[in-house]
C-alpha cells in the first residue's frame, strides 16, 4: 500500500515543477485581444496600454473603470492615445 501512496507523491510533485518555471521565465498574460474594436475610444478615459504581437498586432487600452479594450494600432488616433498616455506618465513621474 505505501508503494501506491509514495507513487501518486511522486505525481503531484512532478506536476508542480513546470507551473512554477525556471528564473528567467516570464508570467503569462491573461488576457489576450484576438478581436480589434473598431471605435475610436474617448483618450480621455484611458489611462493606461499595452502592446501586443501575438496571437495578432494589437495595443490593449486600459479605461479608467479597468475595461480593457483592443484596437488596431495602425489608426491614427491610437497612436495619439498611446503618446497622450504616455506624456502623462512623464509628467507623473517628476
Amino acid at each position: 500500500m505505501a508503494k501506491y501512496i509514495y507513487s501518486i507523491d511522486c505525481l503531484c510533485h512532478l506536476s508542480i515543477f513546470p507551473l512554477l518555471g525556471g528564473i528567467g521565465s516570464q508570467p503569462m498574460r491573461k488576457i489576450s485581444c484576438v478581436n480589434l474594436s473598431t471605435e475610436q475610444l474617448n483618450i480621455r478615459k484611458l489611462v493606461s496600454y499595452e502592446k501586443q504581437q501575438v496571437p495578432v498586432e494589437a495595443i490593449m487600452f486600459i479605461t479608467t473603470k479597468g475595461i480593457k479594450i483592443c484596437v488596431s494600432p495602425k489608426q491614427k488616433w491610437v497612436q495619439a492615445a498611446m503618446k497622450k498616455i504616455d506624456q502623462k506618465r512623464t509628467t507623473k513621474g517628476r
